[in-house]
């Protein structure tokens, strides 16, 4: 699919978009994208928000996104 667009947020990290898309800020100016990927900030430490600079790295943080499994329903009557 041509237009087909994935966003992965990866575990302690950025989330990753990739596919034909673009980035407008609050105020509807369009952000520069090059090519077909971005990785944007989630740590909130960048100093080129909204995309991601590593910071995450630097300031280690720790958000993982896995699902905890599914928890059983007390079925007693």
């Amino acid at each position: 699919m041509a237009d087909e667009v994935i966003i992965t947020a990866r575990n302690n990290g950025p989330y990753h978009i990739k596919g034909s898309f673009c980035i407008v800020t609050q105020g509807g100016r369009e952000l520069p994208v090059e090519g077909d990927q971005a990785w944007l900030c989630r740590c909130g430490h960048s100093l080129n928000k909204p995309f991601c600079d590593g910071s995450h790295k630097r300031v280690e943080f720790d958000n993982n996104l896995d699902a905890p499994p599914p928890v059983e329903a007390d079925r007693s009557p």
